[in-house]
């Protein structure tokens, strides 16, 4: 799996930020997950933490946050309320975030709105086009309405004929 270079500047900001803390805050990260943040981070992307300014204001990638906070859960809090308090947190947050995400991409509005852009979209482009007849197609036209008519014609006598022949026939027997 490659890892991308949000995730590599942000594994640059969370070494960065446990740089910045005691060596036993450090120390309670397994040495694995610290050596991967090293390993893994981007080497030219330095943010510069402050240490006077706290986190939230240092604009850090959202990602970077999400890290530390799950840090502080794993590894620094020890209080068994505080990390349920926390979980409890983390929770609503996630919730709040994913019925933002239903808002804004909800299946059955998209579909709405596509529908609703769709035919506003045709009623502007729907104009009358006048049909022009060009003089080859009047002439084949007038051809095959020839014949249409003949095949008619032929058709109507046929009828007449028959019509007449069972008329003879009757007035015949009948007499």
């Amino acid at each position: 799996m490659e890892i991308s270079q949000s995730q590599k500047q942000a594994y640059s900001e969370i070494d960065e930020f446990l740089e910045l803390l005691t060596e036993k805050e450090r120390n309670e990260i397994p040495l694995k997950l610290r050596e991967f943040f090293k390993r893994e981070k981007d080497q030219d992307y330095h943010k510069g933490i402050n240490p006077n300014i706290p986190i939230k204001d240092q604009n850090l990638k959202s990602e970077t946050l999400a890290l530390i906070a799950l840090l502080n859960l794993q590894y620094w809090c020890k209080d068994e309320a505080e990390k349920e308090r926390l979980k409890q947190v983390y929770a609503d947050n996630e919730r709040k975030y994913q019925e933002e995400l239903r808002e804004k991409y909800n299946p059955d509005e998209i579909f709405k709105k596509d529908s609703k852009q769709n035919e506003t979209k045709t009623k502007e482009n729907v104009q009358l086009v006048e049909y022009k007849e060009t003089k080859l197609k009047k002439f084949f036209n007038n051809i095959l309405n020839l014949f249409k008519m003949k095949n008619n014609n032929r058709k109507d006598w046929l009828y007449e004929k028959r019509i007449s022949n069972k008329k003879m026939h009757e007035l015949w027997c009948n007499s």
